[in-house]
C-alpha cells in the first residue's frame, strides 16, 4: 500500500498518513507534488488517493494529474479519501469516475469533515476547540475505515449514484466552472504585502512571484488557500475580500 495526496493547508495529509500508518506502519505517503511521485506509484498495486474538495469536486490540479498520467493507475486498486468543510455529496466519486476511466478498480471511499481552509468566508469561521473535535472525530472513522477494510469491507462514501446526484445538484450544477478550469486570480493587497516570499514557495502551480518586492499572481489558481492561510500579512485573499481567520493543519495539531 502507498498513500498519495495533494493537500492544501495539511488535511488531507494528515487524514492519508493516518489511515496508510494504520493498515501498515511502514507504508509511505507522498505528496503528488513530489517529483518521484510517478516511479513510486509503478511499484504499487493498491494506492490510498486523498485530497480536499472544493464545489463539491476534486481540485484541477488532481484531476490534470490523474488525466495526465493516467497509464499509471490501469490496473491498480483504488482507496480514496476526500476532505470537507460541510459536505460534498460524491467528493470521492469525483476521482473514482477518472481512476475507472483509466483502467483502474476504486475499491471504496472515506469522506472527512475536517477544518475548513477557506480563511476569506465568514461562513466557514469555527473555534479552535471546534476544530480539533473535528480531527479527533476524524481520526476516529479512519481507524473504523481501516479495520472493515482488513475485513474486506471497504466503506464506499460518495461512490453511489446518489451521491453523485447530491453533489451534483449541491454545488457543481452551479459552481462547476470554479474547479473546471485554472482561471481565478488570487486578489493581493500591495499596500500590506512584505514580499517575503512564502506565498511563491508553497504555491502547488507556480503561479505567484515575488517582483520588485511584490507578490504578483497569474491566473492558474486551484484554491488550494495555501498562500491566503499562510501569509503573515493577510495581504492575499481568493474568494472572499478581508481575510477572516487564518490555520493549516499544522496550527491545530500543536
Amino acid at each position: 500500500m502507498i498513500g498519495v495526496y495533494f493537500s492544501g493547508t495539511g488535511n488531507s495529509k494528515h487524514c492519508v498518513e493516518k489511515f496508510v500508518k494504520c493498515f501498515d506502519e511502514n507504508a509511505p505517503a507522498i505528496s503528488i507534488e513530489s517529483s518521484d511521485t510517478k516511479e513510486i506509484i509503478k511499484t504499487h498495486d493498491f494506492i490510498v488517493f486523498g485530497y480536499p474538495v472544493y464545489f463539491s469536486d476534486a481540485p484541477k490540479i488532481v484531476k490534470d494529474f490523474i488525466n495526465l498520467n493516467g497509464q499509471l493507475f490501469n490496473g491498480k486498486k483504488i482507496f480514496i479519501i476526500a476532505t470537507m468543510g460541510i459536505a460534498s455529496g460524491d467528493g470521492a466519486g469525483c476521482a473514482a469516475r477518472l481512476f475507472k476511466k483509466h483502467g483502474a478498480k476504486v475499491i471504496g471511499g472515506l469522506h472527512l469533515k475536517m477544518p475548513d481552509s477557506i480563511a476569506d468566508g465568514k461562513a466557514f469561521t469555527r473555534t479552535f476547540e471546534k476544530h480539533k473535535d473535528l480531527i479527533c472525530k476524524a481520526d476516529t472513522k479512519i481507524e473504523n475505515a481501516v479495520k472493515k477494510l482488513s475485513e474486506d469491507k471497504p466503506t464506499k462514501n460518495g461512490l453511489s449514484f446518489l451521491s453523485c446526484l447530491g453533489g451534483l445538484f449541491m454545488q457543481r450544477l452551479w459552481f462547476g466552472g470554479m474547479t473546471r478550469s485554472y482561471k481565478r486570480k488570487p486578489k493581493i493587497n500591495k499596500q500590506e504585502c512584505i514580499g517575503c516570499g512564502i506565498c511563491e514557495k508553497i504555491c502547488p502551480m507556480s503561479n505567484i512571484k515575488i517582483i520588485n518586492g511584490r507578490a504578483e499572481s497569474g491566473d492558474k489558481c486551484t484554491l488550494c488557500y495555501r498562500c491566503a492561510n499562510r501569509c503573515p500579512k493577510k495581504a492575499l485573499t481568493i474568494l472572499g475580500r478581508q481575510i477572516r481567520k487564518q490555520h493549516s493543519f499544522e496550527k491545530h495539531e500543536n
